[in-house]
């Protein structure tokens, strides 16, 4: 298995800036502001032969009774159990503050190795920067700038040897990152992280009764019935005019980017209330990317029997052009529904990655033509010979002829349900390329 390794300090340290810096990633959200990461957040790591796993974790406060604080330190204290090793990272800057004698304590009770990362220590003497944190006890303390870069490939090598590394704890496992990626989309407070969470069987991200818990995306490896997946867990997307804060901007870009990364999207929505223009929006959204999608509408234990009618209404009327996707009711705090789900998932990207041979292709585009020719435009006809596939996730189908630029957009949507319909496609958007070959009498009356 690979080595651990997790980061854990106070609030606005540097701690995500430290994990983009191990992972060569911007995968953490990074910004000069306290309480931006608040669940345990996933990474790989290398350094030269070696790999490893990195954990991000949000400000942690151990002493916190309530709220969203609590539910960070919790988050943080799951991190520390599972790490080989955890970087405690500290300010240079603003020097030792009372929380991190609070943390050092917490982490002596854990039992795990510990090296204390002196942080936004560049252009500081390294005896002076880390003079005071030698009261923390806990062996000599690196200075660090993650931002920079400087002293890092010293910390992790550090950190590694600490958690026992070696060359043969490190071989590249490429099963363990194999598997669906499914990224759970939605509107805040839709339950997003609850599924995650009964998926998983464990509260590996904070389901919080309050809007906007989740800020970042949070990718985890996931197996059901011998299948492998990666769960994205993302931040709700908000109505434009109510994304004001900095944080939401960058959470609506990292679920934007979850529906680019995913092979399957999730688009839960909530049965108690209306299907929004929101809900709408984020669909396009998956739409537009070409992403296989389920939607799941949630909370359909609690809804009412008018709400459930609304729901399926709404769905029917604002989502008409997810028609080619799966929708299943559930409840993702009891576990109703679930299975289900999965299958549509598991059948959706199944239709994203289908192989469609040229022979069949051909037939069916034949078949489409026979039974409805394409308009003419002006004196042209265009003509289709034949068809081949051009991609997966989403199926592309690329047909070629003669004067194909004069196909209309009605009859293009026309050869996309034609095919999905043929081929059983369930679960996923089909795309059509029409690609004109030379025209071989082009010119010739001028030659003449």
């Amino acid at each position: 298995m690979l080595p651990t390794i997790a980061i854990v300090g106070r609030p606005n340290v540097g701690k995500s800036t430290l994990f983009n810096r191990m992972t060569k990633t911007r995968a953490a959200l990074v910004h000069d502001l306290p309480g931006l990461t608040r669940d345990r957040h996933y990474g790989r790591g290398r350094q030269g032969e070696r790999e490893f796993i990195v954990i991000d974790t949000g400000g942690f406060e151990p002493v916190a009774k309530t709220g969203i604080e609590k539910e960070m330190a919790r988050q943080a204290e799951a991190a520390i159990a599972e790490a080989d090793a955890v970087v405690f990272i500290v300010d240079g800057r603003d020097g030792l503050a009372p929380q991190d004698r609070v943390i050092a304590d917490t982490l002596r009770r854990s039992g795990r190795p510990v090296i204390v990362a002196v942080n936004k220590a560049e252009g500081l003497a390294r005896e002076r920067v880390t003079a005071e944190f030698h009261e923390l006890a806990l062996g000599e303390p690196v200075p660090i700038s993650a931002a920079h870069g400087e002293n890092c490939r010293e910390l992790v090598d550090e950190a590694l040897a600490m958690a026992g590394a070696t060359h043969d704890d490190v071989q590249d496992d490429d099963d363990e990152a194999a598997g669906i990626k499914v990224a759970i989309v939605g509107r805040p407070n839709v339950g997003k992280s609850t599924l995650v969470n009964t998926l998983l069987g464990e509260e590996r991200v904070i389901a919080f009764d309050q809007p906007g818990t989740t800020r970042d995306s949070i990718a985890l490896p996931f197996e059901r019935d011998g299948r492998r997946y990666t769960l994205i867990d993302t931040a709700g997307v908000r109505k434009r005019g109510k994304v004001v804060e900095t944080i939401e901007k960058f959470s609506v870009l990292k679920t934007l980017q979850a529906i680019e990364d995913c092979n399957v999207a999730i688009l839960l929505l909530d049965a108690t209330a209306d299907v929004s223009e929101q809900d709408a929006h984020i669909a396009s959204y998956i739409l537009e990317a070409g992403r296989a999608v389920v939607v799941g509408v949630n909370k359909w234990d609690a809804a009412t029997p008018d709400q459930r009618d609304t729901a399926k209404r709404d769905i029917s009327r604002k989502l008409a052009f997810l028609d080619f996707a799966d929708i299943r009711e559930i409840s993702a705090r009891e576990g109703k529904g679930v299975k289900m789900l999965m299958k549509s998932v598991d059948a959706a990207y199944a239709a994203a990655m289908a192989k469609l041979p040229t022979p069949k292709l051909t037939r069916a585009l034949q078949a489409a033509i026979e039974r409805q020719q394409p308009a003419r435009a002006g004196m042209v006809r265009p003509k289709m010979r034949y068809a081949h596939q051009g991609g997966h996730n989403p199926p592309v189908v690329v047909i070629h002829g003669t004067s194909l630029d004069a196909v209309s957009d009605a009859y293009r949507r026309y050869l996309e349900h034609f095919f999905a319909a043929t081929f059983k496609l369930r679960g996923t958007p089909l795309r059509i390329q029409f690609k004109t070959g030379a025209n071989p009498y082009a010119g010739s009356a001028s030659r003449r």
